[in-house]
C-alpha cells in the first residue's frame, strides 16, 4: 500500500511540474522579448551608427569604418578636449563631419611648424603620429564662446577649424564612442583608447 501510493504521487506530480517549466520559459521569454526592446528602445535614442568617409582621423578611424555616436551624452556633460564629435559641416549643412576637439570656447589657438599652441602653451599631440604631422601655420585665434576649433588626427590631410573656422555648439550632436566593424577595430573610441556618413575629410 505504501509503495502504491509513492507510485501514485510521483506520476502526478509530473503534470505539475511540466506545467511550471512551461510557465517559466513563457516568464523567461517574455522578459528577454522586453529586455531585447528597451534595448532597441536606448540604440534608436541614445545612439547612432555612422559611417566614417575619408582617413583625415587616420589612425584611430578609417575609410568606411562603422562607429556609434551617442546623441544625447552633451546635454549632461561638457565637450572635453580630446573628444571625437559628429557635426554638420558648417559650410554645408547637409554634411557630417567627424574630428577631435582640440580647442574649447575662449582658448587662444595658435599653430606654428605644425605644433599647437593653446594660450602660448605647447598642446602634446599624443593621438598624432609624427609622419601624420604637418608644418603648417595657423593664428593666432581666440576661439568664440560657444564654439570650438577641432581637427582630424592625420593633419596633413584633413579638412578642418584650420579650413572652416571654429564650429558652433548648436552644429554638434553627437560623440563617437564606440568602433563595431570591422571586427578587427571593435573597440572604445574614449579619448586614449538610420546611418549616416561622417566624413573625415
Amino acid at each position: 500500500m505504501q509503495d502504491t501510493q509513492q507510485t501514485a504521487s510521483s506520476d502526478s506530480s509530473g503534470k505539475p511540474a511540466t506545467s511550471q517549466l512551461r510557465h517559466e520559459l513563457r516568464n523567461w521569454t517574455r522578459d528577454l522579448a522586453v529586455a531585447l526592446g528597451l534595448a532597441i528602445v536606448v540604440m534608436i535614442f541614445l545612439y547612432q551608427p555612422v559611417k566614417v568617409e575619408g582617413n583625415s582621423m587616420n589612425p584611430l578611424l578609417s575609410d568606411q569604418e562603422r562607429i556609434f555616436i551617442n546623441k544625447f551624452v552633451y546635454h549632461f556633460e561638457p565637450i572635453d578636449r580630446g573628444d571625437v564629435v559628429v557635426f554638420w559641416y558648417p559650410l554645408d549643412r547637409s554634411k557630417s563631419f567627424i574630428k577631435r576637439v582640440v580647442g574649447l570656447p575662449g582658448e587662444t589657438i595658435q599653430i606654428r611648424a605644425g605644433d599647437v599652441y593653446i594660450d602660448g602653451k605647447t598642446l602634446p599631440d599624443q593621438y598624432v603620429p609624427p609622419n601624420y604631422l604637418d608644418g603648417s601655420n595657423y593664428g593666432p585665434l581666440k576661439i568664440p564662446r560657444g564654439d570650438y576649433f577641432v581637427m582630424g588626427d592625420h593633419r596633413d590631410s584633413s579638412n578642418d577649424s584650420r579650413v572652416f573656422g571654429p564650429v558652433p555648439r548648436s552644429l554638434i550632436y553627437g560623440k563617437a564612442v564606440f568602433a563595431y566593424w570591422p571586427v578587427d577595430h571593435i573597440g572604445s573610441l574614449a579619448p586614449g583608447s538610420s546611418t549616416v556618413n561622417a566624413a573625415s575629410k
